[in-house]
């Protein structure tokens, strides 16, 4: 094994970019699935951002939050390449290429030129209050839906619930999340011939970028996204789409992408993105890029070198003559696999998306463009660039008898959660309530006597009653530290 180099070390002819260099970043996502992010939504080890007295004085801790969005899990916002995309509010169904493996080796990211130092302080960027009914009908309007927005659940509606035609919901909460799409009705099946119900013809080629582009302007622009950087080389078939990502406070932003689709006749047929615009927050010290990368290397490594393998993996010997067998993903004797490392291309200083206390904001963040081999996809790894003094340490990890909650549901203060229990301990359960989420924690106690117990699980329900209705806050699993799903 080579020397060990410093986290940051350049290997290649060292230069100087702006401080605001552009990220070479694969276009937003949004659309059609796939692919997988790194979000490294923690930050470690000490600052190194320059002083700054406003927001040293004045910022609260930033209470980042433990998701899937974690180092390991995946984002809402996953972008590889312009083949590789997901919808903003559904997880992505795998890992792209080059992206990080929860399960693989770590990580190690190496730096191909100098890094810029980026600015001293920047503002995070909240989702709050509701979206009204006017922002919802200047958008169906853009779409060319008829009618007037109605209410259905926590959404706003225009357009037809159920047969062909137009459908576009917004959330009326923050960030006000919309989903549009179109349906042609079927062609009637000519006299004498045999054709599936709701069939239609193929389309022609897809409309060119600068159509599909023209297309899309007037849904950015009632979106009020119409200052957004477009890329239209993505394809779905015959459908052309246009990823469009917005600059806020004049940073770039990542995580907070519209997508139009327009099919081959130069009509939008789709699409999905946030109506409501964000709010600026308070404004804290950054760390520069440099810093950032050891800190994302750090995180990665966890346990640092003592996670490095120093025995080697354990191959069978070749025989005299036969090539020596090569396993990349092979475990090592001391059980823990050696860091793989990866190519920073560059890196821009932006805004991603995170959630604090439970809330959808955009933290500032470093973006960098990373590459595995020379030639290989690209792909973008953030890493929060708020000086670590201030973000708020995450809570203790939750005694090991706590149980996990797999469900909840809510009638105004009233939260009844659900989890797997035994029949020989008592279970109770508490909230921990903030302004973006109800932490719930589901403590086990064995009943006194029981020297004997069979071990049967069963589904068990608490009722727990909160200081306030429960409105549109996440419920999270102290346990877990996840989200829980509402039945």
């Amino acid at each position: 094994m080579s020397t060990e180099r410093p986290d940051n070390d350049v290997t290649g002819p060292r230069r100087r970019r702006p401080p605001l260099a552009v990220a070479s970043v694969a276009a937003a996502v949004l659309l059609a699935g796939g692919g997988g992010a790194y979000w490294a939504s923690t930050a470690a080890g000490d600052g190194g951002a320059a002083d700054s007295g406003a927001a040293e004085k004045s910022a609260p801790l930033l209470a980042l939050d433990a998701s899937a969005d974690s180092p390991g899990g995946t984002s809402p916002d996953s972008r590889t390449s312009p083949d590789s995309r997901t919808s903003p509010d559904s997880p992505p169904p795998g890992i792209a290429p080059g992206e990080p493996d929860p399960g693989g080796p770590p990580v190690i990211y190496r730096a191909s030129g100098e890094l810029p130092d980026g600015p001293d302080e920047a503002a995070v960027h909240h989702a709050r209050g509701t979206v009204a009914s006017a922002d919802v009908a200047r958008l169906a309007k853009a779409l060319g839906i008829p009618g007037t927005p109605r209410t259905e659940g926590t959404s706003w509606v225009v357009g037809d619930d159920d047969g062909p035609g137009a459908l576009l919901k917004v959330t009326k909460q923050a960030p006000g999340t919309w989903t549009f799409a179109r349906t042609t009705p079927p062609k009637p099946c000519e006299s004498g011939t045999m054709c599936a119900n709701g069939a239609s013809e193929p389309g022609g080629d897809p409309v060119s970028e600068k159509a599909a582009k023209a297309a899309a302007v007037p849904v950015l622009k009632a979106a009020g996204q119409d200052d957004a950087a477009l890329n239209a080389g993505q394809l779905m078939g015959d459908v052309r789409v246009v990823n469009a990502d917005p600059k806020i406070d004049g940073l770039p932003t990542y995580g907070w992408s519209t997508g139009v689709q327009v099919g081959p006749d130069g009509e939008v047929t789709g699409g999905s993105g946030h109506l409501k615009a964000l709010e600026k927050g308070d404004t804290y010290p950054a760390v520069g890029a440099d810093e950032a990368l050891k800190q994302l290397n750090a995180e990665s490594r966890g346990k640092g070198d003592a996670d490095r393998d120093i025995g080697g993996c354990a191959t069978p010997v070749p025989l005299e003559g036969e090539p020596k067998p090569s396993d990349p993903q092979c475990v090592p004797s001391n059980g823990k696999r050696a860091p793989v490392e990866q190519t920073v291309e560059d890196a821009a200083f932006g805004l991603a998306l995170n959630y604090v206390d439970g809330r959808q904001t955009l933290v500032p963040s470093w973006l960098f463009t990373v590459r595995q081999a020379p030639g290989g996809p690209e792909h973008t790894v953030t890493q929060v660039a708020v000086d670590p003094k201030f973000i708020e340490k995450p809570d203790a990890p939750t005694p090991s008898g706590d149980r996990k909650v797999t469900s909840y549901g809510a009638d105004g203060r009233t939260l009844e959660v659900t989890f797997w229990g035994g029949v020989c301990s008592t279970y109770t359960a508490s909230a921990k309530e903030s302004a973006g989420q109800v932490r719930i924690t589901v403590a086990e106690k064995p009943q006194e006597g029981k020297k004997a117990c069979i071990m049967i699980a069963k589904e068990l329900t608490r009722t727990v009653t909160l200081e306030k209705p429960l409105g549109d806050r996440t419920v999270v699993d102290a346990a877990s530290g996840g989200a829980v799903p509402r039945t």
